[in-house]
């Protein structure tokens, strides 16, 4: 008989969590921290997401950055307050189970896994391009078999580092995050010298700062272009989750991890309006040179500043942007493979995912399945279709949203009986929960109209956009798969007995 972890904070008292055998309070609130910081890969993220979003909305763009952040913080507080009642490594899965039953949580748990191997094999990708960069012109990063090989080696260097163990994980993560905060400190500090020279020398290619920048009136003068922004801000605070997904491995797992969380949200928003800021200013939104503006630049304005901003120093950017991604392809793994261990052990998933490596405490079958299952995915993609795999990356709003909105939901539903106890319960577990929710729905229906647009991305199939029937096709894989282990003797039971 499994043994449980009791923690108090239910809605009906004490909610039992199955131990599973993880190292227990191993990660502190600082580690915590960390890796939420670490999931999102912020340097890499603004690199490749900042110049897509001025394309969109030109000088708002810090004002759109704090606007994508408001449902992300939501439902950050609807982690938090789960957490603190159910602290269970499935989160969205174990959650919405608890909520609204077997297939909900079947799903959650699939949207979870679905959105960490996709993303893998675009950071797969990136650090395969990057590492080529760094070695000779970087003429090497455009050969296709050989980036191929190196993301390959990446995402299984990762799978098994997360496989040896949480504390040797945590360290690798902790000198990557080193890596790439000091190399963007340096960066913008070297803005911040170029701003402050510039315009003491009158130099016109400042753009000197305007609080109108933040002016909601400005910005909603054109709605739809509001919306869109938004969307691709949501994308670039995914990942600080990972907090709760190793909260069974925390101190007092049924708050720090919440903690984390909501601290990580928090200092991430401030990295990006403050970076956003002071490259707006040096590099200015023109179509011109270094412009935001300028198309050659929106796959990655770092790389086109790298040069002028640091001159011969200009390889520490590619290396902090290097450092964001392997970074976060090891915490990518950490909750994808966390999220099917506890699958297994409330057996939605067939018994061997829920077992844990005796020696390493980690979910050695789990782990090995995802970092296979991302690797199967990157190498098919890449060979059949680079477009397709482009597009299928783009999908990962869909996946995103679906689970986050999922997790608000549940998070209000569960708590439903507690809501008038407090003016703090019906906000942190009802009020901010149900908004975040409501707004990412809205977000998920958005972007499938987008995507459903024949010119949206790089691919057409039956004459619609590849983004979206890759990411429906995928979504409703879930679906066929859930059926599957609802008839499949092993799992049987999880659909038909008591959460």
């Amino acid at each position: 008989m499994s043994t449980e972890i009791t923690t108090a904070g239910g809605p009906g008292g004490a909610s039992g969590v199955p131990a599973k055998g993880l190292r227990a309070g191993i990660l502190d609130l600082g580690d915590s921290v960390m890796l939420g910081l670490a999931s999102t890969a912020p340097v890499y993220s603004l690199a490749a997401t900042l110049g897509l979003i001025v394309a969109v909305n030109g000088d708002y763009t810090p004002l759109i950055l704090l606007i994508g952040f408001i449902p992300v913080l939501f439902i950050a507080y609807a982690f938090r307050e789960l957490n603190s009642a159910i602290p269970d490594c499935g989160t969205t899965f174990t959650w919405s189970r608890r909520a609204f039953g077997p297939w909900a949580g079947w799903l959650g748990g699939w949207g979870v896994a679905l959105a960490g191997i996709i993303v893998l094999a675009n950071l797969a990708q990136v650090a395969g391009q990057y590492l080529w960069l760094l070695v000779g012109d970087g003429t090497l990063a455009e050969n296709k078999v050989l980036v191929t090989a190196t993301g390959v080696l990446f995402i299984a260097v990762m799978t098994l580092v997360n496989y040896r163990g949480i504390r040797l994980g945590e360290h690798v993560q902790r000198v990557l995050t080193y890596v790439q905060y000091i190399s963007l400190g340096i960066f913008a500090v070297a803005i911040v010298v170029g701003i402050i020279r510039g315009s003491a020398s009158g130099e016109t290619t400042i753009q000197p700062f305007d609080f109108e920048w933040f002016n909601p009136a400005g910005a909603f003068a054109d709605p739809g272009a509001v919306v869109h922004g938004a969307l691709l801000a949501l994308f670039i605070y995914w990942g600080w989750d990972t907090c709760l997904a190793v909260n069974e491995e925390t101190e007092n797992p049924s708050t720090t991890p919440g903690r984390g969380a909501v601290i990580s949200a928090f200092v991430l928003v401030a990295i990006y309006v403050s970076v956003a800021l002071l490259v707006m200013m040096y590099a200015t939104v023109g179509t011109e040179g270094i412009g935001l503006g300028n198309e050659a630049n929106q796959d990655d304005v770092f790389l086109a500043m790298k040069d002028v901003v640091l001159g011969p120093w200009g390889w520490l950017i590619v290396v902090a942007v290097l450092a964001s991604v392997l970074s976060s392809t090891q915490t990518t793994i950490l909750p994808t493979a966390r999220g099917t261990l506890s699958m297994g052990v409330h057996g939605a998933l067939p018994a061997k995912f829920g077992e844990v490596h005796p020696k390493n405490q980690t979910p050695g079958f789990s782990t090995q399945v995802m970092g296979g299952a991302a690797i199967a995915y990157y190498v098919a993609m890449s060979f059949l279709s680079e477009n397709l795999l482009s597009d299928s990356i783009s999908a990962i709003s869909l996946f995103i949203a679906f689970y986050y909105a999922l997790t608000g939901f549940a998070c209000f539903w569960f708590f439903r009986n507690t809501l008038r106890q407090s003016a703090r319960n019906l906000w942190f577990r009802g009020i901010l929960p149900l908004v975040g929710a409501l707004l990412l729905t809205g977000a998920f229906f958005v972007s499938a109209v987008q995507m459903w647009d024949p010119a949206y991305g790089d691919t057409r199939i039956f004459g619609v956009g590849g983004a979206f029937v890759s990411g429906v096709v995928l979504l409703a894989l879930g679906v066929v798969l859930a059926v599957v282990c609802r008839f499949l003797p092993a799992t049987r039971s999880y659909f038909v007995g008591k959460p």
